[in-house]
């Protein structure tokens, strides 16, 4: 299948944690098939839950500062950064 962007270059398929996702290696655009955006949404919020319960119970009593809030959450990667990391 052609970018439909770049018109002229074929868009490479691959796999990335049983999600087929297709992009583009001149433009690095990503194109996903019907239901395969949803797969990454219900990984990502399955994941986040049981963190965010830790989190939850970690931080009880205890008072952080913003910045250190910020700078937890800027390190964690996503499951899309990880899908998306070729």
């Amino acid at each position: 299948m052609k970018c439909p962007v770049c018109k002229d270059t074929n868009l490479v398929m691959t796999d990335r944690q049983g999600i087929e996702i297709d992009y583009c290696p001149e433009c690095r655009g990503v194109w996903l098939d019907r239901g395969e955006l949803d797969k990454i949404i219900e990984r990502t919020m399955s994941e986040q839950a049981p963190s965010m319960q830790e989190n939850d119970r970690r931080d009880q009593g205890k008072h952080h500062d913003k910045e250190d809030r910020y700078e937890k959450k800027k390190k964690k990667k996503s499951l899309l950064g990880e899908l998306l990391d070729f």
